[in-house]
């Protein structure tokens, strides 16, 4: 009993302080999955893993190891953002595998990026012939960007001659699980008057409300709890 509750304690503490370090890092290095980033997580979640259930090893040996590994990433991670030379040494540099629709071969092996890994990248671009491409790039975290010829481009509406609408402003959630989301009021100057005044108009009350947002032209969108639809497409069983 004495080990399950040893081992309960280190599962508890791991999750903590990971959720620690994860906010200590920043989004950008839990997010890219850049050269130095993939090993400082297999290494946190090696470290992790064997704390939670290898009792063999004091605890207090753990949390050392991972607060100086964690301490190792987050230096790492100043170095990179302040200097570009340590960053393209860490995190790697974006490389061009197509230029002007020729594929550059020589850059796909020094990837070690094959033509399937290439096609199969393009079509999660919604691209399934080659000629459509300009510019193909490898980015640092393995992800494919890619330029599209100019016949094969989306139109928008600037090329048109279309106007476009005054500038939109960012959504602003003003309820979410039927509970009023203050801080959204308070950083918009928005009041809990012009609410409730909204929702009379509407025969609403709050109870009914499960989400509400304020679109990016200013329009109100309610979803209610009693959706009203008796025959639903799909429903989980």
């Amino acid at each position: 009993m004495t080990v399950t509750f040893e081992v309960i304690l280190r599962t508890l503490s791991a999750f903590v302080l990971l959720t620690c370090i994860a906010h200590i890092l920043g989004k950008q290095t839990i997010s890219q999955m850049t050269y130095h980033d993939y090993i400082a997580s297999i290494t946190l979640g090696s470290i992790v893993g064997n704390m939670t259930f290898n009792t063999s090893i004091h605890f207090n040996n753990f949390i050392t190891a991972l607060v100086i590994f964690s301490a190792i990433i987050f230096i790492v991670t100043l170095i990179s953002l302040k200097n570009r030379n340590a960053r393209s040494l860490l995190n790697g540099e974006p490389t061009v595998v197509i230029q002007n629709g020729i594929i550059l071969e020589k850059n796909l092996e020094k990837l070690k990026f094959t033509m399937d890994s290439l096609n199969q990248s393009l079509r999660r671009k919604d691209i399934f012939d080659i000629d459509e491409v300009e510019y193909a790039i490898i980015e640092d975290d393995g992800q494919l960007s890619v330029l599209k010829k100019p016949p094969y481009r989306n139109v928008i509406r600037k090329d048109l001659g279309i106007n476009t609408p005054p500038q939109s402003s960012f959504p602003i959630e003003l309820i979410m699980d039927g509970q009023i989301i203050d801080k959204n009021f308070i950083e918009n100057h928005l009041t809990k008057s012009w609410l409730f005044t909204e929702l009379k108009q509407r025969g609403l009350t709050l109870t009914d409300v499960s989400y509400c947002v304020q679109g990016t032209h200013g329009q109100l969108y309610f979803d209610l709890y009693k959706d009203g639809i008796t025959s639903p497409i799909d429903k989980e069983s």
